[in-house]
Formats: C-alpha cells, sequence, structure tokens
C-alpha cells in the first residue's frame, strides 16, 4: 500500500509544469507583442508626418483669411488716402518741404503699426528715424521722438528709451478720421517743443511696393527766419495778411493745421502700405506652406510605401521559412 502511494506521487511529480498548449500560447503571444511593437515603430513616423501635414493645412488656411481680411481693409483705406493727398499737398506748393534745414530742435514722428506680420514695414520706419536721430545729433541740438504705433515702440525702446518724449498707440482699433487724428496733432503740439517736426511713414504705392518717406513740418518762428533769409520761404512776403491777425498769428495758425494735414495723410498712408504689405507676407506664407504640404505628401506617401514593403518582405520570408 505504501509503495503504491510512493509510485502514484512520483507520477504527479514527474508530470511537466507547464503543458505545451500553454507554451505555444506564450510563444503566439510574444510573436504578436514583438510584431505589434515593429509595426508600432513603423505607424509611429506615418502618424508623425501625418500631424504635421495636418498642422500646415491649418496654417495655410489661416494666412489665406488673413490675406482676405487685409485686402477688404486696403480697399476700404485706399480711397481715403488718395483723397486725403490733397489736404498736404498745397502747403508744400507754398512752404515747400525743407529736410535739409538745419535746427537745434528736431521732434522725430515714426508712424508704424500696432501689429505683426506685415514685412518690414515697420523696421523701414525704425531704421529711417534712426539715421534721422544721428543726422540731426550734436553738442547743441536736441532729439526726441514721438512714436505712433506699438511696433516702433518696441524697437526705439531698447536704445532710445531717455529720448522717447510721446507714445501713442492702439491708433487702428477704429476707422480713422481727420478729427481724431488732429487731436492727436494738438496733444503733440502741446507736449513737445520743436523747432522742426519729420514724419516718417510708409506711402502707399501699390500692394507689392511702399515709398519709406519723411515730411517736415517746421514751427512759425523758424519758417518766418527761413522766409527772411529768401529761398522758397520767401515768397511769403508777396501775400499779404487781412484782419486783427499778426504775421505771427498766421503762421501760428499755419503751421498747426498742416501739422493735422500732414499727419492724417501719413497715417493713412501708413495704414495702407502695412494692409499691402500684410497681403504679401500671407500670400507668400500661402505659397510656402502649400510647397511645404508637397514634400510632407511626398514624404508619407514614400514612408507608407516602404512600410508596406518590408511587411511584405517578412510576410513571404516567413511563409518560405515555414515550407523549408
Amino acid at each position: 500500500m505504501a509503495m503504491a502511494l510512493l509510485r502514484r506521487e512520483g507520477r504527479r511529480f514527474a508530470a511537466p509544469l507547464i503543458s505545451p498548449n500553454a507554451v505555444n500560447t506564450l510563444r503566439s503571444s510574444l510573436a504578436t507583442s514583438e510584431e505589434q511593437g515593429v509595426l508600432g515603430v513603423r505607424s509611429i513616423s506615418t502618424q508623425v508626418v501625418r500631424n504635421r501635414m495636418k498642422s500646415v493645412k491649418n496654417i495655410q488656411k489661416i494666412t489665406k483669411a488673413m490675406k482676405m481680411v487685409a485686402a477688404s481693409k486696403l480697399r476700404a483705406i485706399q480711397t481715403r488716402a488718395e483723397n486725403s493727398r490733397g489736404l498736404w499737398q498745397p502747403f508744400t506748393a507754398l512752404l515747400g518741404d525743407t529736410p535739409s534745414v538745419d535746427v537745434k530742435k528736431n521732434v522725430i514722428v515714426t508712424i508704424s503699426s500696432d501689429k505683426g506680420l506685415c514685412g518690414g514695414i515697420n523696421s523701414t520706419s525704425v531704421k529711417i528715424s534712426r539715421a534721422l536721430h544721428k543726422l540731426n545729433s550734436g553738442p547743441e541740438k536736441e532729439n526726441k521722438y514721438v512714436i505712433l504705433g506699438e511696433k516702433a515702440k518696441a524697437q526705439l525702446i531698447r536704445d532710445s528709451k531717455k529720448d522717447i518724449e510721446l507714445c501713442m498707440t492702439d491708433l487702428q482699433k477704429n476707422p480713422l478720421n481727420y478729427t481724431q487724428v488732429s487731436v492727436l496733432a494738438d496733444d503733440i503740439l502741446k507736449n513737445v517743443e520743436f523747432d522742426a517736426l519729420r514724419i516718417v511713414f510708409n506711402k502707399f504705392h501699390s500692394v507689392v511696393s511702399f515709398i519709406p518717406t519723411t515730411a517736415t513740418v517746421l514751427s512759425p518762428e523758424v519758417v518766418e527766419r527761413e522766409a527772411e533769409s529768401g529761398g522758397k520761404l520767401g515768397e511769403l512776403d508777396l501775400y499779404e495778411v487781412e484782419g486783427a491777425e499778426t504775421k505771427g498769428e498766421v503762421l501760428q495758425n499755419l503751421a498747426e493745421f498742416q501739422f493735422s494735414c500732414v499727419l492724417f495723410n501719413a497715417v493713412l498712408e501708413n495704414a495702407c502700405s502695412e494692409q499691402g504689405a500684410r497681403m504679401s507676407a500671407m500670400d507668400s506664407s500661402s505659397r510656402n506652406a502649400g510647397e511645404m504640404l508637397d514634400r510632407l505628401t511626398l514624404t508619407y506617401n514614400r514612408t507608407r510605401q516602404a512600410s508596406i514593403t518590408t511587411e511584405l518582405i517578412e510576410i513571404i520570408s516567413g511563409a518560405s521559412a515555414l515550407e523549408g
């Protein structure tokens, strides 16, 4: 009896710990996980390319929409800018434009945009303003900045903070009219002492081009001094002053009205140039996005074809191994 029990226990201990079916199941699961891992590594590259393609498509949609918005704004501003040119042209015919006049107190009025994504239009205005500041510098001369626009403020405040007299931003939130600009001009004239105001802006020429321009407005004292010395301003003595106003009062009113008219035209011209530059920049961005999308599509197709080819090779190799 004891021997029979020992024989039964020996058979039980001699039995395999893991059945053959369990081993086969484990092998198949390991092989499946390895295949899934390999396929996962392969699918990551195509997934990354797909995500990149989706991002580029979204960017292209945004740039196209921004181009259309800039085009609609440009059409609305262009007519007003062209009509405003008739305001300051009579002053140029009467007083001329004397950018080379030598005075002690120069105030550089730099006009820029509040938003970016419009090419190098703001950098151009800032470069010209710095060049004027350097050109008119001297031991007995004083140069100050009056900044209209956030982008010029961000650039000039880095190296010329002490020379900035006045900053005004958010000018383009609402459509500007002459009354609003004349209020801005009056604030500048009240808060800044000057012999010459040099207004730097970008004159609109076409959608793809703008002309950096500087307009000079002289103070009444300088106008009278230049008139006495002759030249273009010497022709002012040919006109008679009617009413009780003196010549100085007439020149004062004339200078204030000239500055408001020139500033109104400069703001509109710069706004036109901004929208034209933004249209051009967004058009270039849309074309670049299209070219990038073509390259990504080609890369995606190549990656996908390589993955399929590799899988076919592995299937054929496995079938050949099983047959062999």
